[in-house]
């Protein structure tokens, strides 16, 4: 018997549609601002164990080995058995292991700690599925640049409290309390799941059981999302390298410390939310997802060599912004042209295969821009993720000839 398409899910009325999409993004703000906390911290946080940079740079490649871990399964796995029960295990997952590396006795524990947490965090997919269950084909890549905009605002708002809160001199005990902050912000967003988050999955859209392989070659044959994914790969493996590696870069170029670093992030947070919540989905609707891609990809360029060639903090941050810019712009319409290529009962294995992609660009990228930053200079990573995106740019023009339509 002929296996017909999943039942797509009835039409939300437009109240009920926009209180869905409120619940959503309030999780996503909570989730990602315990996210933002620990992140700027990381580097400050090896170093009170006398990590050297090569330590610093694993903390962060640890956590997207588990990413790359969890990405297709939880994506996969909500496809099968709906959006909300993955979401409130592995957001609660998220919060329990960031309270135990809080109490980390020593780098090691604390690498294995990181990948724990990077199983559970696995879950990007999974939320972006949530996202184009309510939301109709033609408003995606609107929706997944609001998405983005309650990133960036959890990514401003984290970091700033992380800088406030850390307290280097005292070692490893000093980032106790951001640590356990940040697990108080997905444990509260894990709760916000069990308490207002609804079923979207559509009804009847359990996909039949595949093996990994066949969701690899599915997505790798079609035009559009394999040349998307390798858009991604490639600017990741360049810009996990440039994250990973930014403490120690501003430690050493300008003296900063964690509270510097989390006003800097907190700054270009905002910006973000700004340009993924307002422009982006004007840009797309204007010139369609795979052209402002392609633009995206030129702000970012332009800011990691502005970036790189600063003499001062001030110019540093002018090309921090622009790599936002570039960043806010890309990856809503990376998102949106890979929900509207894949089938509906594919969605979230299919976005699941792009977030995994990422996650193994960023075990690759800080592994690289350690020993950049290490064995060439500290301003090489800047130079090395500049390079990658000229690939990116070949990829995200071939994307615009195959897609006249949806670009």
């Amino acid at each position: 018997m002929t296996d017909l398409p999943p039942a797509p899910a009835p039409r939300m009325g437009l109240t009920e549609e926009r209180r869905a999409l409120v619940i959503l993004l309030t999780v996503i703000f909570l989730m990602i601002a315990g996210f933002g906390l620990v992140i700027p911290l990381l580097p400050f946080f090896a170093q009170a164990f006398d990590a050297p940079a090569w330590q610093v740079t694993l903390l962060f490649s640890a956590f997207s080995v588990g990413q790359f871990i969890g990405e297709p399964f939880w994506g996969k796995l909500s496809d099968r058995i709906g959006r909300r029960p993955v979401l409130i295990v592995t957001i609660a997952m998220v919060g329990l292991s960031y309270a135990a590396l809080a109490f980390a006795p020593n780098i090691w524990v604390a690498f294995a700690l990181r990948f724990l947490t990077g199983i559970f965090a696995g879950n990007i997919s999974t939320l972006q599925g949530a996202l184009a269950d309510i939301t109709p084909p033609e408003k995606r890549a609107q929706r997944m640049g609001i998405m983005g905009s309650a990133f960036s605002a959890g990514f401003m708002t984290g970091p700033a409290i992380g800088g406030f809160l850390a307290q280097p001199s005292r070692g490893a005990l000093g980032f106790q309390l951001p640590l356990l902050v940040a697990a108080g912000f997905a444990l509260a967003s894990a709760l916000a799941v069990i308490l207002f988050v609804r079923e979207s999955r559509p009804a009847n859209a359990a996909p039949q059981k595949r093996v990994r392989a066949a969701g690899l070659r599915e997505g790798f044959a079609d035009p559009i999302i394999s040349r998307v994914i390798l858009v991604s790969f490639i600017v990741v493996v360049g810009f996990a390298g440039i994250e990973a590696t930014y403490g120690l870069w501003t430690e050493q170029r300008f003296g900063w410390g964690p509270r510097q670093i989390g006003f800097a992030f907190m700054v270009i947070g905002l910006l973000g939310a700004v340009c993924q919540g307002w422009l982006s989905g004007r840009l797309a609707r204007t010139y369609g997802e795979a052209r402002t891609l392609t633009g995206g990809l030129a702000f970012m360029g332009l800011g990691l060599v502005t970036q790189g060639l600063s003499p001062t903090w001030p110019v540093a941050m002018l090309g921090f912004a622009l790599v936002c810019l570039g960043q806010s712009i890309c990856f809503p319409n990376i998102s949106a042209l890979i929900s509207r290529a894949a089938p509906p009962d594919r969605q979230g294995e299919m976005l699941g295969l792009n977030m995994s992609g990422m996650a193994l660009a960023r075990i690759g990228g800080p592994v690289v821009a350690g020993q950049l930053f290490s064995l060439v200079a500290p301003g090489a990573p800047f130079a090395f993720s500049a390079l990658l995106i000229l690939p990116a740019l070949w990829f995200a023009w071939a994307v615009i000839q195959r897609t006249p339509r949806l670009a």
